[in-house]
């Protein structure tokens, strides 16, 4: 297909191996995201309390909130948009929106500046993510679906890790403003760059896709409205709803990581170059472990693994509440990113394995509304903690939720990968609700 109309030029065919070409790029695009949230996880915070002489942490936070919101939402219309419209052109809005917010942060006079930009960021990441999580899961069909979803968030989360170490390395040798955010600028140059001359259409191939199409749930037929849609993916389904409540905890977690941890490790006495590599090591070992998780749940099955990954992160928080020093709470760091790996990919791959290609973008659009209300409702929750108690108690209020998550998951979920599939029972979906 050509790069800039969608009009074919060449035989679509569906796989990995068919595909490697665009894949990849995908994969180099979706790097270049993540390093445009990478960018502030390690620096915002501390900016925050520095810069700005923000003292309430539900205050400071506010930053994670509008971030969440707005992303939820725009995931939502990245759906909708890219079936209307086509994947392309939604990957390049997302850019486009995505372009000023370095240059936002940098010369933020006050923090009302730093919350207007991670309003572009959430929009930014919103059309941006949603739109190569959905390119990918078209080029390569049913049957490597979780490998491909390894590949995208470990690139994302990989990129994540890479831009907090470097940021706050940056940070401690030379302020926290402007040095660190001209990697910003980078990421949203190259992204642009390469979404706008190399990355070509996909929306064929989930036409194709769609004459040989097999669900776990065979009641889910093409003719959907967006509506039912919506209440499928977030209510009614078993396995829909169920990925979508685990997708809104686990964000829900990555917000205390993002917002709160910095702030607890710098009350401990760490340096920032410290906490730099704390911010790191979480998103580190949850990037590099999807690239084993995403292909290991097309061999066992998505439900071990996301009520697994979700039990592990709620022993990690607690681990992290509990104990003191650098060196446990690396440990911390690393057994959270552990369980992260073990549900993003899964959760991702389990709304492909059950939502029709007909309106699995749409679905994917509401899982990733619900999963990025994690973020707003994480702010909002652990800020409100924070300030009413401490920052500890806040930490074990997550962990207890997290583990609510995953004992939730192995109660209602039912095993959606086509070879692990069992046969569904009719309260499994409500299609007249």
């Amino acid at each position: 297909m050509s790069a800039g109309t969608g009009t074919p030029s060449r035989p679509i065919r569906l796989g990995l191996r068919e595909n490697l070409g665009q894949f990849l790029l995908l994969v180099a695009v979706n790097a270049l995201v993540g390093g445009m949230i990478g960018q502030e996880r390690t620096v915002l915070p501390l900016l925050a309390e520095e810069d700005f002489g923000l003292a309430a942490v539900s205050t400071t936070l506010t930053f994670i909130m509008a971030f969440g919101l707005v992303k939820a939402v725009t995931n939502f219309f990245a759906g909708t948009l890219s079936d209307r419209f086509g994947r392309k052109p939604v990957l390049v809005a997302g850019w486009l929106i995505g372009v000023p917010v370095p240059l936002m942060i940098i010369w933020a006079p006050t923090w009302g500046w730093v919350i207007a930009a991670n309003v572009l960021l959430g929009v930014n990441q919103g059309l941006t993510w949603s739109t190569t999580v959905i390119m990918k899961i078209d080029l390569v069909g049913p049957t490597k679906r979780g490998l491909a979803m390894g590949f995208n968030e470990a690139a994302g989360y990989g990129a994540v890790a890479v831009a907090a170490l470097a940021t706050g390395f940056i940070a401690a040798e030379y302020g926290l403003r402007p040095e660190p955010f001209y990697l910003g600028i980078a990421f949203a140059a190259l992204g642009l760059g390469l979404s706008v001359a190399f990355v070509r259409e996909t929306r064929g191939h989930a036409q194709l896709e769609e004459a040989a199409h097999v669900t776990t749930n065979r009641d889910l037929h093409a003719a959907l409205t967006t509506r039912r849609v919506f209440i499928l993916t977030s209510f009614r389904e078993r396995a829909l709803s169920s990925c979508s409540q685990a997708g809104l905890v686990n964000n829900l977690n990555d917000g205390l990581a993002w917002g709160l941890f910095p702030l607890y490790f710098a009350a401990a006495g760490l340096s920032v170059g410290r906490i730099g590599i704390l911010a790191a090591l979480y998103p580190a070992v949850w990037g590099l472990g999807q690239l084993i998780t995403g292909g290991l749940s097309d061999r066992i099955g998505r439900k071990p693994l996301i009520a697994g990954g979700m039990l592990t992160q709620a022993v990690a928080i607690g681990w992290i509440a509990a104990m003191e020093g650098f060196g446990a709470w690396a440990a911390g760091a690393v057994l959270l990113g552990a369980g992260t790996a073990m549900v993003y990919p899964t959760l991702l791959a389990a709304i492909g394995d059950v939502a029709h290609p007909r309106w699995r973008a749409r679905s994917v659009g509401i899982y990733r509304l619900w999963r990025d209300m994690g973020y707003a409702v994480g702010a909002l929750v652990a800020g409100v903690l924070a300030d009413a108690f401490d920052i500890s108690v806040a930490i074990w209020a997550v962990a207890a939720l997290t583990a609510a998550s995953g004992i939730l998951v192995i109660v209602r979920m039912y095993e959606t990968h086509p070879r692990h599939e069992r046969t569904l029972l009719p309260a499994d979906v409500d299609l007249e609700s």
